[in-house]
């Protein structure tokens, strides 16, 4: 069964104190998934730079740094999924980023992209996928999956009809590296997230929902209106579709992921109303099979 999760990166405001953030775990059961996605950034203390620059993006990291995380999700009953973490720490520490999957009890870490890389230069994604490969071939002999995690740089071209993310997919070792596809960021770059969740096949272990539209009502100051994050079913995606397509190539987590723009601007309420889309949609695709 496909399991429904929530990525901690939209926690960061309801979790000031382990108090709340048990309160926000409990919220997040009780809507109907089953677990978290963390960060590695948000379960240990983080730098600086990074809490400014989560912060400049609109969503702070939170002070969870020093909270006892895996008593918190136990408290609320809620599993953990995967790790988010950089490959440079991988390649680095990568005792540390095993023992920190084992702790939590997932066999799964996810590379969110890389900071300030050029995604059209052809040597640097190359030499990205041969990194990618030999970390991952250090995970898998602690039992642990390599994931990549796209945004919408990827989908740059670095030669007419071939983008970076072709290359990654084609260049790294299926049995090393495989996938956590975003369809929000390739329907923003204007490429077709069923189309690559085809291409990714099995590949696609743990995918990443979210919606597309606009909360702006009234009259328009031009004949264009803003698009950014909203709440599944209130957005255009085809996520019908796009659910679908994970459960038939058995992706192990739907995850929710949305950004800044929720209703009411409460990430509990947002991942509340996207819980019932999700539960609905994924509920009809497994009473189908």
């Amino acid at each position: 069964m496909t399991k429904k999760a929530v990525q901690q990166i939209m926690l960061g405001t309801v979790t000031k104190n382990e108090k709340q953030a048990l309160e926000t775990l409990k919220k997040i059961k009780e809507a109907g998934y089953d677990g978290i996605e963390l960060n590695g950034f948000m379960i240990r203390p983080s730098s600086f730079m990074v809490r400014i620059l989560t912060k400049a993006a609109g969503m702070p990291v939170g002070k969870g740094g020093n909270f006892e995380w895996k008593e918190l999700m136990q408290r609320s009953k809620l599993e953990c999924v995967s790790i988010h973490e950089d490959l440079g720490t991988i390649e680095r520490e990568p005792e540390t980023v095993i023992r920190e999957a084992e702790k939590f009890g997932t066999d799964k870490v996810v590379i969110t992209g890389m900071y300030r890389f050029d995604y059209s230069d052809r040597k640097a994604v190359e030499k990205l996928t041969k990194d990618l490969n030999h970390a991952g071939g250090i995970l898998k002999e602690a039992g642990i999956q390599l994931l990549y995690h796209n945004h919408n740089c990827e989908f740059r071209k670095i030669e007419p009809g071939k983008t970076a993310y072709d290359l990654i997919i084609g260049e790294t070792d299926p049995s090393c590296v495989n996938f956590e596809l975003d369809s929000y960021w390739p329907a923003e770059a204007g490429v077709s997230a069923i189309a690559l969740m085809k291409k990714l096949g099995e590949r696609m272990r743990l995918y990443h929902i979210n919606d597309r539209g606009s909360r702006i009502t009234g009259p328009s100051m031009t004949p264009i209106l803003k698009s950014d994050s909203m709440e599944l079913g209130y957005g255009n995606m085809d996520l019908e579709e796009l659910i679908r397509q994970a459960l038939s190539v058995r992706t192990e987590a739907v995850i929710l992921e949305s950004h800044k723009n929720w209703v009411d601007a409460s990430p509990v309420k947002s991942l509340q109303v996207s819980a019932e889309f999700l539960n609905q949609q994924i509920r009809q695709e497994e009473n189908h099979e």
